[in-house]
């Protein structure tokens, strides 16, 4: 099953800045919900899991990243991802492409494109579910990354270095499940009214 997405999000911060932090793939990383770069295989190659906690049950996800292209005149990242859960009972892939675009001295925009593909359990809730749950994740992601990017304008000198060098990396929070869980609720009753309306 795949799922592509489109999605631009405004960013407190100079083109500059954002495009510091974009190019600095663990910093990118700790800005997803749960995610952590556990090795660094080499310039273009990252190891690294995801936390989901659903009450009290805990998963874990490996996967492995790949920089495919890093432009740094278009100020844009192309990355490519898979992995599966500790089980082996889902499976998914992500091509993604963002760029930063530049508003104002003070303000930017993170747009990115992306192509989602899973297989096995995963695959079973279909793209009514998966689309909600990816965009309440992108705007996790979105959140944090303005965050990181706004502190960083407020202090140059950090800016400058690679993004998470000047401070130690935070533990990564586990994926917000009870959010993800009303969001696919909510579209689950989307799509029931919307049947029976048809």
């Amino acid at each position: 099953m795949k799922i592509q997405l489109e999605k631009s999000y405004p960013m407190p911060a100079s083109a500059d800045t954002g495009w510091a932090l974009l190019q600095d793939i663990e910093g990118v990383a700790s800005c997803m919900p749960g995610a952590k770069i556990t090795e660094r295989v080499d310039a273009q190659h990252y190891k690294g899991t995801v936390a989901v906690k659903l009450g009290p049950a805990s998963l874990s996800f490996r996967g492995e990243i790949e920089v495919r292209a890093l432009d740094a005149a278009a100020r844009s990242l192309h990355l490519f991802a898979k992995g599966t859960d500790s089980t082996g009972g889902s499976a998914a892939s992500m091509d993604l492409t963002a760029r930063v675009e530049a508003v104002d001295a003070a303000s930017c925009n993170l747009v990115g494109t992306s192509e989602v593909t899973m297989s096995g359990k995963a695959a079973t809730f279909g793209g009514r579910v998966m689309g909600p749950v990816s965009d309440q994740i992108l705007g996790q992601f979105a959140a944090n990354f303005a965050a990181k990017v706004q502190a960083m304008q407020a202090a140059p000198s950090i800016a400058g270095a690679a993004a998470g060098s000047a401070a130690p990396a935070a533990e990564p929070k586990p994926l917000n499940a009870l959010a993800l869980m009303w969001a696919v609720v909510k579209g689950w009753f989307a799509s029931l009214f919307a049947a029976r309306k048809s």
